[in-house]
């Protein structure tokens, strides 16, 4: 991704992200505990050099990560998501993008850093409405 900066997740998020990855093998997680785990898991992959690339060419429900993120409020992640889709039909090697694909892709991924910086605020929150620690 651009010049950012790693997420920091706090204390609380990694508890909730453990105890609900131990759970999930013993019961199914809750739309809302499954929105926190998806949105978590998805971060690094946001953060990686072919970003949105990456993802789309990921195996993971990419409309349920979508939805999640818009779940937990992070709507201003959502729309770039939505409007990378094309990236799901392309090649598995983002060096194939023509210029042009490239240079829409990365406009696109310009509109991420706002996103990112407001998740970890936008998560507590989710927690704390949900009830989820």
């Amino acid at each position: 991704m651009l010049s950012q900066e790693p997420i920091e997740w706090p204390d609380l998020i990694e508890t909730i992200i453990d105890r609900l990855e131990s759970e999930s093998a013993e019961r199914d997680l809750t739309r809302e505990e499954r929105a926190l785990m998806d949105v978590y898991e998805t971060v690094p992959v946001l953060e990686s050099e072919d970003c949105l690339h990456e993802f789309w060419q990921s195996g993971v429900d990419h409309q349920r990560v979508i939805t999640s993120f818009d779940l937990i409020g992070a709507t201003t992640l959502v729309d770039p998501l939505n409007a990378s889709r094309w990236c799901a039909t392309r090649t598995p090697d983002r060096i194939d993008y023509s210029a042009t694909e490239e240079e829409y892709l990365s406009t696109i991924e310009e509109e991420l850093p706002e996103g990112m910086d407001e998740l970890v605020d936008l998560m507590l929150e989710f927690i704390e409405e949900e009830e989820l620690a």
